[in-house]
């Protein structure tokens, strides 16, 4: 069997409401391209019908469930895993991004990056609808906060939309160590060690107000992870 062009993974943790609209808007998109691509969802131990539902109404889509929760990061290495594309895209399962951004990323690949990270802090990025301003304001002091551990010089690493070459992954993934949400500054921490050239594309973003993720508890979590990369980082762990 051709192996595709593309693999899109979409972790997932109760998107039963958010999913379908997203796999849609991204078959849409896929048909009119001229290179092969899968789906692949990997529902994170949802407690609603997210994973049925995929199959249900989506049967040449890929789905992967496990359990118990294991976070984003988690997801996210098991969908590279099941994967056989030659390059992945990570996309938040309530399309925040829109696909057709995609025609962004791949003037960088053929320019020789290996990794190309979407970014609504860049000059160019557009939010069509923006978050909260607490959110707003704890993305920004996290952002800073990598900075003062010395992990990232790009000014948003969380956006949930990056692509992959296959090269990079098999440098990343097996030495990923975060299960959350930190596994995203890990990849880049990850690259940066191995020389993967890594470029930003400014985006359009439109906030999900059902969002999943946790502004306290959430937030928490990501400094302990911010803090575990750091010391990974210093103890070499990712050589």
């Amino acid at each position: 069997m051709e192996k595709p062009r593309l693999s899109i993974v979409l972790p997932c943790f109760n998107e039963e409401k958010r999913v379908g609209h997203t796999i849609n808007s991204f078959k849409s998109y896929l048909d009119k391209q001229d290179y092969t691509s899968e789906i692949i969802v990997v529902d994170d131990a949802s407690t609603d019908a997210t994973a049925q539902l995929v199959r249900d109404q989506f049967p040449d889509v890929m789905v992967l469930a496990h359990y118990p929760n294991r976070g984003k990061g988690y997801s996210a290495r098991e969908g590279y895993t099941a994967s056989r594309g030659a390059y992945l895209l990570f996309s938040d399962a309530d399309g925040s991004t829109p696909i057709d951004e995609l025609e962004k990323f791949w003037p960088k690949i053929e320019q020789g990056a290996d990794f190309v990270i979407g970014s609504r802090a860049l000059p160019g990025a557009r939010i069509d609808v923006r978050q909260p301003w607490y959110r707003e304001n704890m993305g920004r002091t996290y952002n800073l906060l990598l900075r003062l551990l010395g992990l990232t010089r790009f000014p948003d690493t969380q956006c949930g939309f990056k692509l992959l070459s296959r090269r990079a992954c098999e440098v990343i993934m097996p030495r990923q160590t975060r299960d959350g949400f930190g596994a995203d500054i890990e990849w880049l921490c990850i690259a940066r060690i191995h020389n993967l050239r890594v470029e930003q594309v400014p985006v359009r973003w439109v906030n999900s107000p059902d969002s999943r993720v946790h502004a306290l508890f959430d937030s928490a979590e990501m400094i302990r992870e911010a803090l575990a990369v750091r010391w990974n980082y210093s103890v070499g762990r990712y050589k």
